[in-house]
């Protein structure tokens, strides 16, 4: 049985990616699936996930359905099923529902062989009476970390997932994923549903042409121009804001680098051309947020480097290891200062306002909605959230973080409209645009107002504005905002992404007193500790000075590794004090034996006859010396010389 599945399997390989055979691991995963196990793989980034279900999927009857929460992702791999003449589509963010109605019927009625989802659709009636009418043969869950709260991209829509298998439940389920520790391993496969005939395959997170580096430095572009000098080819460099990675990507344009820069503000066209051209090797380093790179099949990445550290060991093992798909030699470089250090801990912190500081949220919200004690469950509002905080003078980031736990708990849930507000982007340059204002007087206070509020970046990529507080700031009406805004767009001065909808915000369960809230304080602590040590975790990976940077990796994700190695900082760094402590034992061994040679000397009057460059080195030869029985110390403390 297992012989025809494996021929079927290569088959399909052959016949629809070209390959004549699988890469490690990968027909045992595909093998499980086929035998209809609930299968978790933790593959290494650029290990071949996909493969994993795509085969399987391409040999059984009925439609793959496939979650996952990357909506770049899901668009470049529908692209390439489509190339390859398999049907597949993707339901995601910002579609119509005439548009998901259309796909949903292709797939209960059409050949449609792969529906991607992301997870918060799940919870939708149009897709869940759907899902009862269609042929489904498997159901695969890609990036499956973050259905675990004790993984380091925890998402609650995830959740979902098992009560969408008990429509489908007799249908195989594979997790895919290329970080996991042993808990979160665990946590998969419960939240899940996995059945008692599951199996997990591993292959090692050890990458043996990847070098990982750390370095403390002070002048970062120094370094970073000193490692684009000694290693050729393709780059890049993660930064953890839109206005840092412009920034890094014009300092290397002024020494000659070919560099652009990349983050989810830019519109999509531009992120596409970008990426394009990066992909072509048109330009040589693009710098950018963590929202590139999932999913972009680039094998030739010479370097990835870090100009700040991420939260977690596991977004640096996934963001590193984008570097040497091809597996030949790359590097992996974070680069740190105290700065980065302590941000580890402070970002942490700011996710978790104090319980005084989320109830205080939690009654103003009552208060902004005027809802008593007991009232107002499954009631929904529309939500400004800069009228709200401006209502109750309170601060930002506590604010949403605040909302983010009360959602996190089920108190309250906010639509997709409240992470996707409007958007602005100038299309003339600074020039043009004061050359537009002279010429059109009535739009200068608009134009003037809008750089006062959000500042230069407006010219270079979209900024989220909010018309609730320009109306506020100019003294007019959120209409008069809108028509003048979409004044510009057709003057063609703008380009105004409208929010589509008025953001919801609902609340899940009847009002509770404030002082009695009914948060699960004991796991919001727990989460809280869980980043606390994700943190230390990266502080103390970056900070060692004396293990292999690859066997910390490893231990991190649970695998013990004996042998370092050889090619990170750390191993380099001993390779090249081991030839040194040689060459030097070979100089002073000589020295010793001839000072020694007709007196007895202390160990000081020795230092002071040779006069080494080191002292240490000096004593570490002398030891040797002494271990083979060449040079023993006398009961008067002297070392003389055995003839």
């Amino acid at each position: 049985m297992q012989t025809e599945l494996s021929a079927k399997a290569h088959e399909v390989l052959q016949k629809y990616w070209g390959y004549a055979k699988f890469r490690p691991l990968q027909e045992e995963i595909i093998l499980s699936v086929l035998e209809g196990n609930d299968t978790l793989a933790l593959l290494p980034t650029g290990g071949g996930k996909s493969i994993c279900f795509q085969v399987p999927a391409m040999c059984l009857e009925g439609i793959c359905i496939v979650i996952s929460p990357l909506i770049a992702l899901m668009k470049d791999q529908v692209e390439n099923l489509r190339k390859k003449g398999i049907s597949a589509f993707a339901i995601f963010t910002g579609m119509s529902r005439r548009e998901i109605d259309i796909i949903l019927d292709h797939c209960v009625y059409g050949k449609v062989k792969f529906l991607y989802i992301s997870p918060e659709r799940l919870q939708t009636d149009i897709f869940r009476e759907r899902l009862k009418k269609m042929q489904v043969g498997l159901l695969a869950i890609d990036e499956a970390h973050c259905i675990s709260q004790w993984g380091y991209d925890f998402r609650p829509p995830y959740l979902q997932i098992a009560e969408i298998r008990e429509y489908i439940p007799d249908v195989p389920c594979i997790a895919l994923t290329a970080t996991a520790t042993d808990v979160v391993k665990g946590d998969i496969q419960e939240k899940l549903s996995f059945k008692p005939n599951r199996k997990v395959f591993q292959k090692s997170f050890a990458r043996a042409n990847l070098s990982y580096s750390c370095f403390y430095q002070e002048n970062k572009l120094q370094k970073l121009l000193q490692i684009l000098q000694n290693v050729q080819g393709s780059a890049v460099v993660y930064a953890n804001s839109r206005k840092k990675v412009q920034e890094i990507a014009q300092m290397l344009a002024q020494h000659k680098i070919s560099a652009d820069f990349y983050h989810a503000g830019l519109k999509n066209e531009e992120r596409n051309r970008k990426q394009e051209l990066w992909i072509k090797n048109k330009i040589r380093v693009i710098v950018a947020t963590n929202a590139f790179g999932m999913g972009i099949d680039k094998p030739d990445v010479r370097v990835v480097v870090h100009w700040e550290l991420p939260s977690s060991l596991e977004a640096y093992y996934q963001e590193a290891g984008r570097a040497g798909r091809d597996e030949k030699k790359a590097y992996a470089v974070a680069l740190y200062d105290k700065n980065d250090i302590d941000n580890l801990e402070i970002q942490v912190l700011k996710s978790y306002p104090p319980p005084a500081t989320i109830r205080k949220v939690y009654q103003m919200l009552a208060n902004y909605y005027q809802l008593a004690v007991g009232s107002g469950a499954m009631s929904s509002f529309d939500f400004d959230f800069n009228d709200f905080i401006k209502n109750f003078n309170l601060d930002a980031n506590e604010a949403h973080f605040s909302l983010k736990i009360l959602c996190d708990e089920n108190i309250i849930h906010l639509s997709e409209a409240y992470f996707s507000p409007s958007k602005l982007l100038f299309l003339l340059n600074n020039n043009d645009l004061y050359a537009f204002q002279i010429a059109n007087k009535n739009a200068e206070p608009i134009i003037q107002l809008l750089l006062r509020m959000y500042g230069g970046e407006l010219l270079t990529h979209f900024c989220k504005i909010s018309e609730q507080a320009i109306a506020q700031k100019a003294g007019t009406s959120v209409e008069n905002v809108i028509r003048a805004l979409e004044n510009l767009e057709k003057m063609r001065v703008v380009i105004y992404e409208k929010q589509k909808d008025k953001p919801q915000l609902t609340f899940v369960v009847p009002r509770q007193n404030a002082e009695n809230l009914q948060l699960d304080w004991q796991k919001i602590n727990q989460r809280k500790e869980r980043d606390l040590r994700k943190a230390k975790a990266v502080a103390h990976y970056v900070q060692h000075e004396s293990r292999c940077r690859t066997q910390l990796l490893l231990e991190y994700f649970g695998e013990i590794s004996y042998e370092p190695c050889g090619i990170c900082d750390i191993c380099l760094k001993k390779k090249k004090e081991k030839r040194l402590s040689e060459h030097y034992y070979e100089i002073y061994r000589e020295k010793i034996l001839k000072a020694l040679e007709f007196q007895s000397l202390t160990i000081e009057e020795l230092i002071l006859a040779i006069q080494p460059r080191t002292r240490e080195a000096l004593v570490e030869a002398l030891q040797k010396i002494i271990e083979v029985g060449e040079v023993e110390m006398t009961e008067n403390h002297k070392l003389k010389r055995v003839v």
